[in-house]
């Protein structure tokens, strides 16, 4: 049966890209799933989990293990081996749980006024980041490269400021004055030595330098004030950065300016000096926004979606080794663009799928207008889940039976008694683990390495 785009939209609770955006994960009220990117033909569905209501899923990389918050206990965090079907651990925090981001050295749980820090290996609390700014939102972001492990959050509630944390030394880096606003999205680069801001305001992006927080980047989204960006994302080789918002447009910003520029006849040259040198001695009299605009770079391809007014995730990925810009709405789409960065300009819509769980569809859905959707039943569960659970903030708890309060030794709750975490991932009960899985465990200091996330062979991945 075709749902109407607002059951889909009612259906779908969160989406979101993995760190190498080669999968999509989707929480809807009835559980969550599990998509591969390997193809833009065929949406290959990896995973279905029918439990309950999914709000945040985040899978690591392409292992098999995924980090879960449902919105019938949003301040517990299971994480989990979907292949095996097994609850590893889980921990319970204080409030709401807005975010988990996570690569193979660090998981990091973000709460409106703090953010923990786990060491992925074994799940144990490393630090936590008290009295944050109030940050509703669950904005923060944290490096795929776990040697520049940068975790970045608001470091204002007010200005659009932004706080760099090392998450491996456990120390702060550095404080970057990104805009005047409050922050609206963020994203480090796959390298892990640049971030990407934008503000509430919507109309500039801007690229730092996260080591001494020098701009490198500025580029001009358009210039309407009522815009809402969505999502940020590099692509892989950190040449093109992607912006998405509450409009109907996509752009698309070049990040290379390392190419040597031709050289021009001397008449063009000589007018090109001339011109250059008026727009510099212009600027010690024009107003500083106006300089400004003349310095801001601008989106080098764009693509126009068939709807506005929903929340939406973008990225930009190499698919049968072809450049794609991928977007997928929360009203129950994902959109595949062919990208031509040589000629740049609007890109050709190339496939959309359904995340419904439904057959796929080739052509487009027609255009959402605002009135059909509800785009707030969400925002407006987890505030009042927030406002009515917002109390002192005494970490994770071990017990889920009891209140957080009562609950502070910081101890790892495992779902399943286990002999052996080798056992555990191949499926044996402690009584039936072999000798050898036995072993596997005794080789290595279950305080120091619970979890053999390094790549993705030593977590067993997807076959």
């Amino acid at each position: 049966m075709n749902l109407s785009n607002s059951d889909l939209n009612e259906r779908l609770y969160f989406i979101n890209f993995n760190q190498d955006s080669t999968s999509l994960a989707v929480g809807t009220k009835t559980g969550y799933r599990l998509y591969s990117l390997s193809s833009v033909d065929n949406l290959d569905q990896i995973y279905e989990n029918e439990s309950e209501d999914i709000c945040i899923v985040e899978r690591l990389f392409s292992s098999s293990l995924v980090a879960v918050v449902s919105l019938s206990s949003p301040r517990k965090l299971r994480v989990c081996h979907f292949k095996k079907g097994n609850e590893i651990c889980n921990y319970s925090y204080s409030n709401t749980i807005l975010g988990v981001k996570l690569n193979r050295a660090r998981l990091v749980v973000c709460l409106e006024e703090s953010l923990y820090i786990h060491n992925i290996h074994d799940m144990k609390v490393l630090h936590t980041i008290r009295d944050t700014p109030p940050n509703p939102a669950g904005l923060c972001c944290l490096s795929t490269n776990s040697d520049l492990c940068y975790l970045a959050y608001p470091g204002s509630s007010t200005t659009g400021e932004v706080q760099i944390f090392d998450a491996i030394n456990l120390q702060s880096v550095s404080m970057i004055s990104a805009h005047e606003s409050p922050l609206a999205a963020m994203a480090i680069s796959h390298q892990g030595n640049r971030i990407a801001t934008a503000s509430e305001r919507g109309t500039v992006i801007r690229v730092f330098n996260i080591s001494d927080g020098a701009k490198l980047y500025e580029f001009r989204r358009g210039v309407k004030r009522c815009v809402s960006i969505c999502s940020l994302a590099f692509s892989i080789d950190g040449l093109y950065l992607c912006s998405s918002s509450n409009t109907e447009t996509v752009h698309v910003f070049k990040l290379d300016d390392t190419k040597e520029i031709p050289q021009m006849p001397d008449e063009q040259q000589s007018w090109m000096s001339f011109l250059s040198k008026a727009v510099t001695a212009s600027a010690n009299y024009l107003p500083t926004q106006v300089t400004d605009v003349f310095n801001q770079g601008r989106a080098v391809a764009s693509i126009h979606l068939p709807f506005q007014g929903l929340k939406n995730i973008c990225t930009i990925v190499m698919v049968d080794k072809v450049l794609r810009l991928l977007v997928a709405s929360s009203h129950g789409y994902l959109y595949v663009y062919n990208l031509d960065m040589e000629e740049g300009g609007e890109c050709t819509l190339w496939r959309t799928h359904r995340l419904d769980g439904q057959l796929d569809v080739v052509d487009s859905p027609k255009p959402i207008k605002l009135k059909e959707v509800n785009t707030t039943k969400l925002d407006k569960t987890t505030k009042t889940e927030s406002t009515i659970n917002k109390k002192l903030d005494t970490g994770p708890a071990v017990d889920t039976n009891h209140m957080t309060e009562d609950c502070l030794d910081y101890t790892l709750s495992v779902a399943i008694p286990v002999g052996s975490y080798a056992g555990a991932l191949r499926g044996h009960p402690p009584s039936s683990q072999s000798d050898a899985e036995n072993h596997v465990d005794s080789l290595t200091d279950v305080s120091e390495d619970r979890f053999n996330l390094n790549d993705d062979s030593e977590f067993p991945p997807v076959i």
